[in-house]
């Protein structure tokens, strides 16, 4: 993908979330809602602030996020589906559970 995000936008892939209920009921694609966990693809340089210096982003490649259900623009690039969104969009970083324990 060569597409290079501005300020403080944000590209992300949506996470599909599993297709079974804790009891072990299918669920189907029509009654799925839209998965609100994704993966940071890619990210702005960030934004400027009174000053004019350049305020980078706390989000960056890799990363596990958790958005709002209607945030972003949808987008087709190379035949995948992406979010672009504003870094505020953004609720916060799923941290890896097993990756806290190992450092810890």
């Amino acid at each position: 993908m060569k597409f290079r995000p501005l300020h403080d936008r944000v590209v992300v892939r949506r996470i599909d979330e599993e297709a079974r209920t804790a009891g072990g009921i299918i669920i189907p694609d029509t009654a799925k809602e839209k998965p609100m966990q994704g993966e940071v693809i890619s990210v702005g340089p960030g934004v400027r602030n009174e000053k004019g210096e350049l305020v980078a982003l706390d989000v960056k490649a890799g990363d596990r996020v958790l958005f709002g259900k209607w945030s972003g623009t949808e987008v087709k690039l190379d035949g995948v589906e992406y979010l672009i969104m504003k870094e505020s969009d953004i609720m916060g970083v799923i941290e890896d559970r097993a990756g806290a324990r190992k450092a810890a």
